[in-house]
């Protein structure tokens, strides 16, 4: 399944990316679906081609997040899309599915995270490293065979790796086929119910490069996770 085009004009496209798909290609990403080789085939855009500005990619999300991806047309558009980044004035919302019982049903969580000396793939709560703030609120309880678990929406303040993941851990409550953060044995028996990690970049809000207006666009949960929520019982 391709990225679909959820909007697009003469400054930028903003993209649905389907879960599966790599954002930036890399030596290892010889035979799987990426975003920045699939622009380069099918766009002719001022910057489609400029390697150093990532072909306008403004932003990333990991290759099982599926939703809303920011690409620039021009190096303006670029340049500006991702000082707002920077200043954190893009407000982005994303929807996961944790284990457990999450209450209080709405917080915010503020720890400092950086990669783990041990592992240098994976990151964690780490004394001394980067901030990250992300606010969290329950949309609704669900439970299937006696456990129970949470459908969540995080907006992060900050834009570090994997940060939603290491919050809901840090929570205690890590995120439904989690093969990082929930422990292999836990994601294990996930996927037997539900394809992917549960998370879906839902919703993104930032100033148009151009016009100056604040613009706002969503994309639903896609298939793959409606029905894994349609699997489980919702709780009053």
């Amino acid at each position: 399944m391709d990225p679909k085009i959820i909007y697009e004009d003469d400054q930028m496209l903003v993209l649905d990316k389907p879960a599966g798909w790599i954002v930036n290609e890399a030596e290892t990403t010889t035979d799987q679906p990426v975003i920045q080789t699939w622009l380069k085939k099918n766009f002719q855009f001022p910057i489609f081609n400029f390697q150093e500005l990532r072909n306008g990619i403004v932003h990333r999300l990991d290759k099982e997040t599926s939703g809303i991806l920011l690409v620039a047309k021009t190096a303006e558009a670029f340049e500006n899309l991702q000082a707002q980044f920077k200043s954190r004035v893009v407000e982005k919302t994303y929807t996961a599915l944790l284990h457990g019982k999450l209450e209080p049903a709405k917080g915010v969580v503020e720890v400092p995270v950086g990669r783990l000396p041990w592992n240098r793939e994976r990151f964690g709560v780490l004394p001394g490293g980067r901030e990250s703030t992300s606010q969290y609120e329950v949309e609704a309880y669900f439970s299937k065979e006696k456990e129970e678990y949470s459908l969540t929406t995080f907006k992060p303040k900050t834009g570090r790796t994997h940060q939603i993941r290491i919050h809901a851990k840090y929570l205690g409550h890590s995120i439904v086929g989690d093969e990082f953060y929930a422990g292999r044995k836990t994601a294990r028996a996930d996927r037997i119910w539900c394809p992917r990690l549960f998370l879906h970049a839902s919703e993104i809000s930032f100033t148009h490069p151009k016009t100056g207006k604040r613009v706002n666009f969503s994309s639903n949960l896609p298939e793959d996770l409606k029905k894994t929520l349609a699997s489980l019982e919702k709780l009053q």
